[in-house]
Parts: structure tokens; C-alpha cells; sequence
């Protein structure tokens, strides 16, 4: 008993070390206690204000300044997903301009852009000095009906067929250069001459906004004669000389016309595999039944 109690035995100094030991045990339990339940004690709450989206908004305008991105005027009906990225738009807010765009409706104020689109304040404050609309959608006090009857008195714009244009006479139209009025050309020797304008879309590096300008000052007037291939008895050499219809997809065509039978109607060739839907329009343009 005696040599058990003897470990019992402290002296001051050790009862005060081991005093001191405890406390700080006890603190630092406290502490690591605090620490751990803190964040959880209350409820969440996260609050958006203006003042906070102004300040993201002036950021991804000043990233965009940052990245030394020269900025042209343009008409913010014809935004690609590249300029709306570009311009620092969310996706939300560019699906919203394009589902807008879809019904056939035009966007001819910087407000109406806003209504749409649904963009912050700042945002629009940075982006709109840069909106280029017709000069027709600046006069206030007009109703439709009148604008349209003012654009008539306009002095006529000289149409000059697209067909004919020079290089040098497509250069003079905003964001075409050497290079694009050269794929231009280039592509309508391909085609043999564009039947329609909207063949132009089909010009590899040519934005929507750019086709628009291009189409206000050129159109198709004089289409070339094309002589149609018969897709039910055409071979797939043939097939395949169409600029619209390569090799491996000539030859699905004719497979699968040999597997189910004569064509009856060009809707059918939407279930070949690979086939691009999305020109069909262009592709009935060569063909015939």
C-alpha cells in the first residue's frame, strides 16, 4: 500500500505542472469544439445583390479587356455563341436571344436587347455602345407601319448578283477580307453558281452576322441551269460529284436503296446513318426523284 500511495505523492510544483497540463487540455478542447460547430450553429443564407452583380458583371467586362479583344459595332440580332462569349454573355443569356431569334422576331433597341436577353445593367452599359442597329429602328415616334414605308423612300440600295461579284466588290462589305471573299469564290465555282442565298451559310469561316451584310448588297438573281441527278438510278461516282455528298455517303445512299427499294420522297434519305439533315434543302436542289 505504502508504494502505491507513494505515486499519489506530488510535491507543489508538480501538482501546479499538472494543474497548468489540464487546463490547457480543457482549452484547446473548447477551442477544437468551437471551431468544429461553428460553422454549422446557424442557418445558411446566401443573398445576391446589385452591387454584387454589378461588380461580376465589371469583372468579365474588364477579363475581356484584359485579353485585348477589339471589339467591331455589330447587330446584336446576329450574336454567335463565339462573339456572346466573347462579349462575356452567359449561356442563359444567349439561349434566350437565340429562342427569341427562332420565332422570326427582331430585337431593335438596346432595351428591348435587355428585355430579352434579361442581362444585368452593367452589363448592357458596357456592351450597348457597341450595338449597331438600322437606321430606321433610331426614329422614335414611328409605328412599324410607317418605318416600313420610310425605308421605302430610302434611297435604293444597288443589288449586284451574287453570282457575278468580284472579289473586290465582296471586300467592300464589313468583315470580308482577302481571305473570306476568296473562299467565296472559290466555293461558288465548286457548286457550278449558287441557286440560292442561303447557300452562302455553307462558306466555311462566314458568320451569320457577316452572310446578313453580304446579303444586303448581293443576291442570287441569275441562278446557273443545273442538270439534276436522278437519285434512284444515279451511281454512286455520280452521287458523290455533288459538293454536298461525298464519297462515303454516296455510297450509303445507293445501299440503301438497294436494300429497301426507289426512293419516293427525299424525307427518306433522313434515315440514312450520318446523313446531314440540316442540308437536305440544299441537296434537293441537284436531285430528282
Amino acid at each position: 500500500m505504502n508504494k502505491i500511495k507513494s505515486h499519489f505523492r506530488f510535491n507543489k510544483q508538480e501538482r501546479s505542472g499538472i494543474f497548468f497540463l489540464l487546463l490547457i487540455i480543457v482549452i484547446l478542447q473548447g477551442a477544437y469544439f468551437y471551431i468544429k460547430t461553428k460553422p454549422f450553429g446557424g442557418e445558411a443564407k446566401v443573398t445576391v445583390d446589385m452591387a454584387m452583380q454589378t461588380s461580376v458583371d465589371s469583372l468579365r467586362f474588364l477579363a475581356l479587356q484584359e485579353k485585348k479583344t477589339k471589339i467591331f459595332p455589330f447587330n446584336p440580332n446576329y450574336i454567335s455563341d463565339y462573339r456572346g462569349y466573347a462579349l462575356g454573355m452567359s449561356t442563359e443569356e444567349l439561349d434566350k436571344l437565340f429562342a427569341f431569334r427562332k420565332t422570326g422576331k427582331f430585337i431593335n433597341s438596346a432595351s428591348e436587347f435587355q428585355e430579352v436577353t434579361q442581362i444585368s445593367d452593367s452589363m448592357l452599359t458596357a456592351i450597348s455602345p457597341y450595338f449597331n442597329f438600322p437606321k430606321w429602328t433610331q426614329r422614335n415616334g414611328e409605328t412599324k407601319s410607317t418605318r416600313k414605308s420610310a425605308r421605302t423612300m430610302e434611297s435604293p440600295v444597288e443589288i449586284i448578283d451574287l453570282n457575278s461579284a468580284t472579289a473586290e466588290q465582296l471586300k467592300k462589305v464589313r468583315g470580308i477580307g482577302d481571305k473570306l471573299s476568296g473562299r467565296i469564290i472559290k466555293f461558288r465555282d465548286r457548286l457550278g453558281g449558287f441557286l440560292i442565298n442561303e447557300q452562302l451559310n455553307d462558306v466555311y469561316g462566314l458568320e451569320s452576322d457577316v452572310v446578313q451584310r453580304v446579303l444586303d448588297q448581293f443576291k442570287v438573281i441569275q441562278p446557273p441551269k443545273v442538270l439534276k441527278i436522278n437519285i434512284n438510278n444515279a451511281t454512286a461516282e455520280q452521287l458523290a460529284r455533288l459538293i454536298y455528298i461525298g464519297k462515303d455517303l454516296a455510297k450509303k445512299i445507293v445501299t440503301f436503296r438497294e436494300q429497301n427499294g426507289p426512293f419516293d420522297s427525299f424525307e427518306v434519305l433522313k434515315n440514312i446513318e450520318s446523313f446531314p439533315v440540316e442540308r437536305i434543302d440544299r441537296i434537293k436542289l441537284y436531285l430528282t426523284l
